[in-house]
């Protein structure tokens, strides 16, 4: 699934959209977290030539959007500090 969003080229933040509602939708889960890390190559390979430069993107939904406490605990297992 994530490769099927992501074959095309497109922005990380619509990515990481895409991905968190098709769960929603398919799987009607009582919360949905979507983390994406990936390295830029208009980054790295012209421009800053920022090597290294990765970029985080999240899309949280359901309980994990409302409650803090299920929020905290999500972004703590996934290594992920906001």
């Amino acid at each position: 699934m994530v490769e099927h969003f992501a074959c095309r080229p497109q922005v990380q933040e619509r990515l990481t959209k895409q991905i968190a509602g098709w769960l929603d939708t398919q799987l009607r889960p009582k919360g949905v977290g979507v983390v994406i890390q990936a390295e830029h190559t208009c980054m790295t390979l012209r421009g800053v030539q920022a090597v290294g430069s990765d970029t985080v993107t999240s899309t949280l939904l359901g309980v994990l959007r409302e409650d803090p406490r299920s929020r905290q605990e999500f972004f703590a297992l996934t290594g992920i500090h906001p």
